[in-house]
């Protein structure tokens, strides 16, 4: 398994409207993809915004490379979101998971 991690800041105001884009357009589509497994969608107010950060979790890079195309490091960030952001990262980290511990 892999997780993908992707950060951004969005204004104040544009927070709700970010986790509105991510539940209704970009989860759904992420749905329909082989080997994507789940998202998380983490937040923290900063003094800039508020900080976002994306874990998407996926059985290869094959099945990422179906949504992010062969340069599989480079950022998803669709003009709309681009838009309702302070700043964001162009790339994204991949990691391996090579353990999950549930008591």
């Amino acid at each position: 398994m892999i997780e993908r991690h992707w950060k951004g800041i969005a204004h104040f105001k544009e927070a709700d409207n970010y986790i509105k884009h991510l539940t209704l357009e970009t989860f759904p589509h992420l749905a329909t993809i082989q080997g994507f497994v789940r998202s998380s969608i983490l937040s923290r107010e900063t003094g800039e915004g508020v900080e976002f950060l994306i874990v998407t979790v996926w059985q290869s890079l094959d099945a990422i490379k179906q949504f992010a195309g062969e340069q599989a490091e480079i950022a998803v960030v669709p003009p709309t979101v681009q838009n309702m952001m302070v700043s964001y990262d162009p790339h994204v980290s991949h990691y391996s998971v090579v353990l999950e511990y549930k008591p």
